[in-house]
């Protein structure tokens, strides 16, 4: 043999004896690895809990965990709510365990749980045991990953801790209506009625029907999230109110009651309000019409019927607007066209404008009626029509317009030349004489006027004692004078107080015509009106010593 291949089989010969030594050494550490294994995933500790008159004696740690993780006063309570939740038959078992010592009962479907079993055990001298064991999880040797594990339980207290102190109630009820589960807020809330003690079974607080399938179909339909609203007593006896949102699944179904209070308030005081106003549109004496974003009406009040005289039956279908111009036509409540396209375009035009902006139209009706209609636009695209009859209104601005023309007329059938100022100065009227004479582009005021009048006569004593007059003395008596027409002649002046602190003043004509000196000489009557009443006595006497010596 050739030593090549001395060296390929020497080569052969190591490695089979490795792979013999290797298979040796497996089977031998095999039995070992076996026993460790099972030493540490075959054993699960259970949730075991010892109590004495309902006062914990001791507990496994996964039973004083559970403990810890509870809500409520006192380890009874606690764990008798959470119990109630998973095991629909506890209040039985116990029963049992009174009569038999023993009592077995399963729970824990639904909600995602895994299925348990409860074991209640009397142990003697008043001790009760429970036991509470997931069947599948028995010697299952389940091994889990440690981060993951962390992970799960973050991701639980998150979802714990938001559901416990979200602002509504949240709980869960099977299919014969139990409640098997309930947050933080809900049994917050049948504690405050307990005195501070967990009640189980879980108390129903909201009573939510349940509609019938055909009538939760219809809901579907028309609105699937539609709330159902449901009130509630406090411990002070007031009244909460709830919409509460039902969610069906496959064990029951899940509630979440929000609440409610801010909305009925709004509503309430809506409705309130709407409530008023429809009273005090019935007691309006205007006809009122609305019609909305499509032309129907939407409300109309009962004064509506009485100014139109259209039926209520016809108002209550909800006619268009034209169809409702055209039921006005036909009753003769609108007034009378040339023919039926003017007054349809008309009509257009009326909806048009009060569509844009305000619009006031004036109907003279072939009854001899007249209406004012008011066009208003309203949110949302309505329309606002108000009827008011102004017959009355109008036959009396007609007769006060036909009072006013006839005191017009009789003032410029007056030869004098008169003028009303008020308590602050201004003119209130003047006559066509008043205008011929003093020119008719003259200001508003008083001042105005007696500068006019200056303007006119030279400075003396009758013009002194007619400012004085106005001035001074306006409105309180009468005061009479003289003095010099704008055509250089005299004129008397009378000042007179009127009602309201208004003032009349007064030219007369008739001495308009006597010619006075403008140097200051005038005649006897001239001088005696221009003068004063010393000087009138002087002239007279001067006339009676002419008069005797001329005879």
């Amino acid at each position: 043999m050739t030593p090549e291949t001395l060296t390929i089989l020497a080569a052969v010969g190591a490695g089979t004896v490795a792979v013999l030594i290797a298979l040796a050494l497996w089977r031998w550490l095999e039995p070992a690895a076996r026993k460790g294994t099972a030493l540490v995933d075959q054993t699960v500790e259970p949730m075991v809990l010892l109590f004495r008159d309902r006062r914990l004696v001791d507990a496994t740690p996964p039973a004083r965990t559970l403990l810890s993780k509870l809500h409520g006063e006192g380890d009874w309570p606690r764990l008798m709510a959470w119990l109630s939740m998973r095991f629909p038959d506890l209040g039985p078992a116990f029963d049992r365990l009174a009569a038999e010592g023993r009592a077995e009962t399963f729970g824990g479907q639904g909600l995602g749980s895994a299925r348990l079993r409860l074991t209640l055990e009397d142990v003697g001298s008043g001790l009760v045991r429970l036991t509470i064991a997931d069947p599948a999880a028995e010697n299952a040797g389940v091994t889990i990953d440690s981060q993951s594990l962390a992970h799960m339980e973050d991701e639980l207290a998150i979802l714990r801790r938001s559901v416990d102190e979200a602002p509504v109630l949240v709980w869960h009820e099977d299919a014969e209506g139990r409640i098997t589960w309930a947050n933080a807020g809900y049994l917050a809330e049948t504690e405050a009625r307990s005195e501070g003690d967990t009640i189980w079974p879980i108390p129903r607080l909201i009573d939510v029907p349940v509609a019938p399938e055909s009538a939760l179909a219809d809901l579907a339909l028309a609105e699937p999230d539609a709330p159902v609203r449901a009130a509630l007593k406090d411990a002070e006896d007031r009244t909460l109110w709830f919409d509460c949102h039902v969610r069906p699944d496959a064990s029951g179904r899940m509630i979440f009651a929000v609440t409610a209070d801010a909305t009925v308030r709004a509503e309430r005081s809506l409705r309130e309000f709407v409530q008023t106003l429809t009273k005090t549109f019935a007691d309006l004496p205007i006809g009122l019409a609305i019609f909305d974003r499509k032309r129907n009406l939407q409300l109309f009040n009962p004064a509506l019927i009485d100014l139109t005289g259209v039926e209520t039956g016809f108002l209550t279908a909800r006619p268009t607007l034209y169809a409702f111009l055209d039921r006005l036509r036909e009753a003769r409540m609108v007034p009378e066209p040339k023919d039926y396209r003017s007054w349809r375009n008309k009509m257009t035009s009326l909806e048009a404008a009060a569509a844009s902006g305000h619009h006031v139209e004036t109907w003279i009706l072939p009854g001899g009626q007249t209406y004012r209609v008011t066009g208003r636009p309203h949110p949302d695209g309505a329309i606002a029509f108000l009827f008011e009859d102004i017959t009355s209104e109008m036959s009396l601005t007609r007769r006060f317009r036909a009072e006013l023309s006839l005191g017009t007329e009789v003032m410029d059938a007056v030869d004098e030349a008169l003028a009303v100022f008020d308590a602050g100065g201004r003119v209130v009227m003047t006559n066509r004489r008043y205008s011929a004479q003093w020119g008719d582009e003259i200001g508003p005021t008083l001042a105005d006027h007696i500068a006019r009048w200056r303007s006119f006569a030279p400075e003396g004593a009758g013009h002194d004692a007619l400012r004085g007059a106005l001035v001074e003395g306006r409105g309180r008596e009468l005061r009479r004078g003289a003095t010099v027409a704008p055509n250089g002649g005299l004129m008397a002046w009378t000042v007179r107080p009127l009602s309201g602190a208004r003032t009349l003043v007064s030219f007369d004509a008739e001495t308009a015509g006597r010619q006075v000196d403008p140097a200051g000489a005038a005649d006897g009557a001239a001088a005696a009106a221009l003068a004063g009443p010393q000087s009138r006595a002087g002239v007279a006497e001067e006339r009676r010593g002419g008069a005797a010596a001329s005879a």
